[in-house]
């Protein structure tokens, strides 16, 4: 027996022995040996956690899969063994005067008694971690990745505390594709591309289950993210606020929320106004096709072809779109718009306009993951992405009718287009597609919503008005103001006590405890598909 079969024999006996091949880095970054990331899940005690600073608002996460039906039975638990962690640190020789950077992005007191924690566990089987809460470009700060996966990391931290919120299953899983510029730091490996292809080969929920296990399955296995917890969304209201019956949803999408029949108590000058958050921080408005759903203006100053049911669970009907078709291969999709409609300067809103935004879309550098899968997998979009063809050629527009030809199925397409706000093309004009977020439109947009945007401080508040062409009816609170902030707005408790806050929405433990005291205000818990977990960087350092 030669001596490569000699090895090949011994791998082949140690791997029924033991089930596992030897781990070891597969960079210069040990992060990337498994080994550690075990230790690391070992050595955070979640459930004292949970019980503790969470206040058991909170529910133990083993997988990114909320649970219920997609939830897999076959996930390490990876239970609290401090033992077990410094065994595998020494099997991986770890060099305990590292310094692990942990970056996070919730500016509240529950997030920084987290770190506390989490740091204090590690040093306790020789890990040592600081920890710094990210300002200013969080998201590029997070997602940044090498050219090349297999190149030197261009972010400098190791770990990320951080969410992902789904807004369809697979979105839990889709950026973790090789070459996706997720806050996930994985390079990806050809494996876990196949298993991504096939979640998002099917539109049969039974197999779509299977296909997402598998993945969810990997990921504990090899612990490229380390989930952490899922905990319950909080609508939080005044009691001078009535929605009139119109649904409750997850919040942090768009959805069919009515938000133009809902009534306020008038103030003292006789006014109806709502005080509100998630308006821009930033010298601009947002582009609505990366957070979606949750800054104000996404969700009041623009409509979306379809609506979204409030679980996301499927279509509720048509907002721009009066009908629409999926053939039964799912290859060709068609909307046809409304007769009359008018984005807020008068002008009629186009099939043109809906087409270019698509377009436009895939040139955009943060395109949300969902609506990326959908417009990639329209016939032609790869030339276009490419550079070599000027046009989508599936996509074609006669009258008020879009027609997508489609070069794949995709299972979430009509979940894409109840989320996507299209932009006004003639708006645009001369301005590189690259570099769309920052055109002078979103220093005050024209929308298509039933909410106008009148004022805006930036980094203060924003102001909206009713847009009295919404085809859905002119809404009834004569004003809106949104407060700036992001997730987790460090000033919503603070507002909501001085009487300056109507509608939000929080997921912070000790602003719920706070809140639940309080005979003004009414909390509607949503259990939503939302996993908080450490991201591991992986790329070689």
């Amino acid at each position: 027996m030669n001596k490569l079969k000699t090895i090949a024999v011994g791998l082949l006996l140690q791997t029924a022995l033991t089930g596992t091949l030897s781990a070891q880095a597969l960079n210069g970054n040990p992060l990337s040996d498994v080994r550690v990331r075990q230790a690391i899940a070992y050595a955070i005690d979640k459930d004292t956690i949970i019980a503790t600073i969470f206040d058991g608002n909170a529910v133990r996460a083993d997988g990114l899969l909320p649970a219920g039906p997609f939830k897999s039975p076959n996930l390490d638990p990876y239970s609290y063994d401090p033992d077990k962690a410094r065994a595998l640190l020494k099997e991986a020789n770890w060099d305990p005067e590292r310094t692990l950077e942990m970056v996070y992005y919730y500016d509240d007191q529950t997030t920084a008694d987290l770190m506390t924690a989490v740091q204090a566990e590690l040093a306790d089987v020789g890990i040592k971690m600081n920890y710094h809460l990210l300002t200013g470009d969080v998201g590029a700060t997070l997602s940044a990745i090498p050219a090349d996966p297999k190149g030197k990391s261009v972010v400098t931290w190791d770990l990320g505390y951080g969410a992902r919120a789904a807004m369809v299953m697979q979105e839990y899983f889709n950026d973790y594709a090789t070459g996706k510029a997720s806050s996930d730091a994985y390079p990806g490996t050809p494996e876990m591309d196949a298993l991504i292809a096939a979640s998002n080969a099917t539109a049969d929920q039974d197999a779509q289950i299977k296909a997402l296990m598998a993945i969810d399955e990997k990921i504990n296995k090899d612990l490229i993210s380390i989930p952490f917890y899922n905990i319950p969304l909080q609508v939080v209201e005044s009691t001078r606020l009535s929605r009139n019956g119109e649904a409750y949803g997850n919040e942090q999408f768009n959805y069919n929320w009515g938000v133009q029949n809902w009534t306020i108590e008038p103030d003292a000058d006789g006014k109806t106004v709502m005080y509100t958050n998630a308006g821009p921080q930033d010298n601009y408005f947002p582009v609505p096709w990366t957070d979606l759903g949750f800054f104000a203006s996404n969700k009041l100053t623009f409509a979306h072809l379809l609506f979204a049911k409030g679980d996301l669970g499927g279509v509720a009907g048509g907002d721009l779109a009066e009908t629409w078709t999926v053939s039964p291969d799912g290859l060709a999709v068609t909307f046809t718009l409304r007769n009359g409609l008018t984005w807020q300067d008068g002008t009629a809103i186009t099939g043109d306009d809906v087409t270019w935004s698509i377009e436009a879309a895939l040139k955009y550098p943060t395109l949300h993951g969902v609506l990326a899968n959908t417009f990639n997998s329209i016939e032609g979009a790869a030339d276009y992405v490419a550079g070599t063809a000027e046009h989508i050629s599936g996509l074609s527009v006669d009258g008020a009718t879009i027609t997508l030809k489609m070069a794949k199925l995709d299972p979430n397409v009509l979940a894409a287009f109840a989320q996507f706000a299209p932009l006004p093309k003639a708006q645009f004009a001369g301005v590189d597609l690259t570099l769309l977020g920052q055109a002078p439109y979103w220093q005050h947009p024209i929308g298509s919503g039933p909410y106008v945007i009148e004022d805006a401080k930036f980094g203060d508040y924003a102001s909206f008005t009713p847009f009295e062409g919404y085809w859905g009816g002119k809404a009834k609170i004569e004003q809106i103001i949104a407060f700036a902030s992001q997730d987790g707005d460090k000033n919503l408790v603070k507002n909501v006590l001085a009487h300056r806050f109507d509608f939000g929405i929080t997921k912070v433990t000790a602003e719920v405890k706070t809140l639940k005291e309080l005979d003004f205000v009414r909390l509607t818990q949503l259990d939503i598909p939302y996993t908080r977990m450490i991201w591991v960087n992986q790329y070689d350092k």
